[in-house]
């Protein structure tokens, strides 16, 4: 029996997509790209916001439709919406043989063998249940990086949020179980890992009754074979100086941090939830380029959120332009059902939030452009990603670049390179996000 299987939505969901393919390969499936060969699909939805909602319910009824035709012998879905929508799933898509809920993933085995039996149902477990573990998963990332998930839910309760109904309160995962899973990775060939989870700076609050991030941090570092560890979706208001030091100490720990701030206007921080201003948010951005001049931010965005104004629309716009951040993301609000925000008076037009969102980006791109020609003449160590076909080309990151959301460096170079090499290059140009460059003889 071969699966298809459609990994939809974010790293997270990835992550619990290879623990599922490590599942169903235990129990001797093997897997297809091709739907034409496909016996069985599995879609990992999601639906953080209405464009993702769309695309797993687009997907699923694509799918169902190859059923009806007779191509396929069953399909289920997962994940997020499989978890917060699996009464009208079952309902309004009859094709779908069984749904899995985002903690019942390691169920995806006995899904597939009840719903080819004609027997397919629910699968779910408590929300709060802890998180999935499974050493023998499949990275889809090609095997050079690999996302390690920390931690699952979430307990913020950001008013635009629809997570801890979907994933639960904040769980992290056992460090030794993180260790272990760790070490096979970089036994099969992981060079970077890229810690992920709805907040990765809370990590060992509910396990060990205080924030264990340095800690795991060096101790993934002593790890043989692991050269890069990257952090992504950091608060800024739960950094503290230990993570700061170790992020400045570690050779291993890339210079670059994610810390989604979502807006700067502290009315709208507070209509959403966050537990920071702007004050603060300047504090840190400034504390943190103090003590690591060569930190990459990231952020992201949220424009036309219930209640902003033109007036605080311009004071995020003028926060960005003064801070500057290397990498940003802008995503218009989404309302959704069951947050606190979706029933908040004052809803922002889609039209508007879609202009102040362009006005936020094209700012930032000017930013970025400059930020890419100011790194000209620096000498950057990058992680080869692949070649360009009939060119001497390879598509390089630097540490500056996490996977999927950033930009690359591309290396001219006659040499002969493998996929997760890591080469010193020297940048000679820069072409608006990315860079250009040449190996570095010294």
């Amino acid at each position: 029996m071969k699966i298809l299987f459609v990994s939809l939505g974010c790293d997270k969901n990835l992550v619990d997509t290879e623990m599922m393919l490590g599942l169903l390969r235990e129990k001797g499936y093997s897997f297809t790209d091709d739907e034409e060969e496909a016996d069985i699909a599995v879609v990992n939805t999601c639906c953080f916001i209405g464009d993702a909602k769309e695309e797993s319910i687009d997907t699923l009824l694509e799918l169902g439709g190859r059923k009806k035709a007779g191509r396929l012998k069953c399909l289920i879905a997962a994940g997020c919406l499989a978890q917060r929508y699996r009464e009208e799933i079952q309902k309004e898509i009859p094709e779908v043989d069984a749904v899995v809920g985002t903690m019942a993933i390691e169920e995806i085995g006995a899904a597939v063998e009840e719903a080819l039996a004609g027997r397919g149902r629910a699968h779910y477990r408590d929300l709060d249940s802890p998180p999935a573990v499974v050493q023998n998963r499949i990275v889809t990332t090609g095997g050079h990086f690999a996302y390690l998930k920390i931690a699952e839910g979430c307990g913020k309760r950001c008013s635009y949020c629809i997570i801890p109904k979907v994933r639960g309160n904040y769980r992290s995962v056992p460090m030794e179980a993180l260790i272990s899973q760790a070490e096979k990775l970089a036994a099969e060939g992981v060079r970077e890992l890229i810690l992920v989870a709805q907040e990765t700076t809370l990590y060992g609050v509910d396990l060990y009754g205080e924030k264990r991030l340095p800690e795991l941090l060096r101790r993934l570092a002593a790890i043989s074979g692991i050269y890069w560890i990257r952090l992504l979706y950091c608060y800024p208001e739960e950094l503290t100086d230990e993570l700061v030091e170790t992020i400045a100490a570690e050779p291993k720990v890339c210079h670059y941090l994610d810390i989604p701030i979502q807006h700067a206007s502290d009315r709208v921080l507070r209509r959403m939830g966050r537990r920071t201003n702007q004050e603060e948010l300047r504090r840190r951005i400034r504390e943190l380029r103090a003590r690591i001049p060569d930190i990459c931010l990231r952020t992201t965005l949220i424009s036309g959120f219930p209640g902003e104004t033109q007036e605080d629309h311009e004071e995020l716009y003028r926060f960005v332009n003064e801070m500057e951040f290397d990498r940003l993301g802008v995503f218009p609000y989404s309302q959704e059902e069951g947050t606190v925000a979706a029933e908040l008076p004052e809803q922002v037009p889609d039209s508007l939030k879609e202009s102040r969102r362009q006005e936020l980006m094209e700012l930032q791109q000017a930013i970025a452009f400059e930020k890419a020609e100011d790194m000209v003449g620096r000498v950057l160590t990058v992680m080869v990603e692949g070649k360009v076909a009939d060119e001497d080309v390879y598509v390089t990151r630097t540490y500056r670049d996490a996977p999927n959301v950033d930009g690359y460096l591309f290396l001219n170079t006659t040499a002969a390179l493998m996929t997760g090499d890591f080469v010193k290059v020297l940048v000679t140009d820069s072409n608006e996000y990315d860079l250009i460059g040449e190996i570095y003889h010294e």
